[in-house]
């Protein structure tokens, strides 16, 4: 009895009834159109007219129903008043505030609609029309025949005329028959809405292309989301590095070398103002902000890096060959990523000494390398690069992604390398 009744007690339910009442409400512009054939052939007779009517009027709300438009509507509103959980139309769009990069990709948009997926909203809209006049109808002639039976509550009989069908109810049965009108009437209703909340999935939910569409678009947002992981790792693993070996040398000749002093903290200013810029950009997008303009580093920022780094009292051998200008875009971008990363493992967990660094460019490809003293203690099987966390693993997946090639281990006896080729094209 309690699961009976349990449907009346959803607030659900009523606005699931209003939401079928309001397409039939919607579809009363279109009628005096689907009267035209009527108006135009009077001489037809009721029947033939009738139908015209009804089937014109049918045409109308399924071409309103194939308008993009209408399916979003049909969408927002089956969310907020069936309480059905429709995901929006796909559309081709980015991830918010990623740069145009070959490591971002629009999310593709799924093939246009064909065949019966053309058809699922104008059908879910005449469904929803049929069930709003039904509803209000027959819920309208039940509730007004219950309020009519009340004439029997008195002794008295109590007679309903509806299209030439009568119902009559003598005596005391004149309040069960009130009683069962009302009831009925919340059962059509009651039908009406879990009929729509049932078939609004089906009719309104994405097609198969748009699951796939929507799949890649939940693909592409966690790399989108691993790609600013990566980028605010080595930013500012790069910059608290930098900062504290500077720090500590700051502090050191603080007295012996005021000048040289100066110079370590102003490092640390200009290294950390870098490092906000790109946590504020990565917090931005983040938040789904309207982000600006990506922070890009590319190979042309290398020498303001091992500036930096010489402050740190890092001593790094560069050998720089090729058009390291002509290299741009997500290659150079990547490039400055990878020796970032590089250069700050070797400063970290390097044992001193000078740190080699190569970067070459060629016709056909990009090398880079980054050699560092391991010392006497080091593990070999670990290098410059510490057990937990994830710099080599950032690095390994950013050249995958690059379809480059990658390698990290034990260069001679106490040395650590990192090697890395990235496929190029530079222009002629």
């Amino acid at each position: 009895m309690i699961k009976g009744i349990q449907p009346l007690l959803r607030g659900s339910t009523y606005t699931g009834v209003l939401f079928a009442f309001c397409g039939a409400l919607a579809s009363l512009p279109l009628l005096p159109f689907a009267l035209i054939p009527a108006l135009a052939w009077p001489s037809a007779p009721e029947e033939v007219q009738l139908a015209l009517v009804l089937l014109l009027w049918a045409v109308l709300v399924g071409v309103v129903g194939l308008a993009r438009t209408t399916r979003r509507v049909l969408i927002v509103s089956a969310r907020r008043l069936l309480r059905v959980p429709l995901p929006d139309p796909v559309a081709a769009r980015r991830p918010a505030g990623a740069p145009d990069t070959m490591l971002t990709p629009a999310v593709p948009a799924p093939a246009a609609p064909t065949g019966a997926d053309r058809w699922r909203t104008p059908l879910w809209l005449l469904l929803h029309v049929a069930l709003g006049w039904t509803g209000g109808l027959v819920g309208g002639v039940l509730i007004a025949a219950g309020l009519a039976m009340p004439g029997g509550w008195t002794g008295s009989e109590a007679k309903v005329i509806l299209f030439g069908w009568s119902v009559q109810a003598a005596g005391g049965w004149s309040w069960v028959a009130a009683v069962g009108c009302v009831l009925l009437a919340v059962a059509v209703c009651v039908a009406v809405a879990n009929i729509l909340r049932w078939t609004a999935p089906q009719l309104l939910g994405p097609s198969a292309a748009e699951r796939l569409a929507l799949a890649a678009e939940r693909e592409l947002l966690l790399a989108e989301r691993n790609r600013l992981a990566h980028e605010l790792h080595d930013s500012i693993g790069h910059t608290l590095t930098a900062a504290t070996i500077q720090a500590a040398v700051a502090g050191e000749v603080l007295s012996a070398d005021p000048v040289a002093a100066r110079a370590a903290m102003r490092s640390i200013e200009e290294s950390t103002r870098a490092a906000l810029e790109d946590l504020d950009y990565v917090l931005g997008v983040l938040r789904e902000e309207k982000a600006g303009t990506a922070p890009t580093r590319t190979l042309a920022d290398l020498p303001e890096l091992l500036d930096r780094l010489g402050h740190a009292g890092a001593v790094v051998e560069p050998e720089l060959s090729g058009e390291l200008a002509q290299v741009q875009g997500t290659l150079s971008r990547a490039a400055y990523r990878i020796l970032q990363e590089g250069l700050t493992n070797a400063l970290r967990h390097g044992a001193g000494g000078p740190i080699g660094l190569r970067v070459a460019a060629a016709p056909d490809g990009l090398e880079l390398s980054v050699v560092n003293r391991t010392g006497t203690g080091a593990d070999p099987a670990n290098g410059a690069f510490p057990t937990s966390g994830h710099g080599l693993t950032g690095l390994a997946e950013r050249v995958r992604l690059l379809n480059g090639e990658f390698e990290a281990g034990p260069h001679g006896e106490q040395h650590w390398r990192l090697a890395v080729r990235l496929p190029v094209r530079l222009p002629a």
